[in-house]
């Protein structure tokens, strides 16, 4: 008997919750269902496929908690051929959330942005969408970046805060740089090891030059001895 009534109380409760939850779902599902589906593969149709090489600057390391403060994006072709780039700097909608130790690397502060020209969450989405149909058009974009986790979480939290998806822009695969590195044989997580094996220039750390789109150039420049480190084997 006991078990009978706590059975029908979770039944109730599901029956409650279920339906509320799902009143939240229909626009987000409805906007994957309109990104673009793979139809061959990066090794089946090279020439269809691009990838967005990302970085951005955050006000901490927890995505959903602290912000995007700025991202850079370089469109290229899948042998690292650079066709156009994209840097916005963006004010978060919480600065007092900012942890000392992300300031420390990237240099945010209100004052700064406001004096160096930042837009608001809204319109970097909005900024982000057209320069990603504008160079990619049709083709399919795998996204790519250094500890790619990280970047594409913060992306995911900018969109969903409001309604949408990164989906909108990049195919669900997404490549992370120092596990492509990882498999060369290159086991070094950290920036300085990783250019040192690659023999390429690292990040430049003066906090007042390091950006979104400085972090995506150094990307660009990793994945592309990648290629050359694959070819000489």
């Amino acid at each position: 008997m006991k078990m009978k009534i706590r059975n029908a109380i979770i039944v109730l409760i599901l029956g409650i919750l279920i339906p509320l939850h799902s009143q939240e779902i229909p626009a987000f599902i409805a906007a994957l269902e309109e990104t673009s589906v793979a139809r061959l593969t990066p090794a089946d149709a090279p020439e269809q496929w691009l990838l967005a090489h990302v970085d951005v600057e955050t006000t901490g390391l927890v995505p959903g908690y602290h912000e995007m403060i700025d991202i850079g994006v370089i469109m290229t072709d899948l042998e690292g051929k650079e066709m156009e780039r994209l840097f916005l700097r963006i004010m978060p909608d919480h600065p007092e959330r900012t942890a000392p130790a992300a300031s420390r690397v990237n240099g945010f502060s209100v004052e700064l942005w406001e004096e160096r020209g930042c837009i608001s969450t809204v319109d970097a989405i909005e900024q982000l969408v057209e320069f990603h149909n504008r160079v990619a058009g049709e083709k399919d974009v795998l996204f790519v970046a250094y500890n790619a986790w990280f970047d594409i979480s913060f992306l995911d939290h900018l969109f969903r805060s409001l309604g949408r998806t990164w989906r909108e822009l990049y195919h669900y695969f997404i490549l992370d740089l120092p596990s492509m590195a990882w498999s060369m044989g290159i086991n070094d997580l950290g920036g300085q090891g990783m250019s040192d094996k690659l023999q390429v220039e690292p990040e430049t750390s003066d906090l007042l030059k390091h950006t979104g789109i400085t972090g995506a150039a150094s990307n660009v420049d990793v994945y592309r001895a990648i290629l050359r480190l694959r070819d000489r084997k």
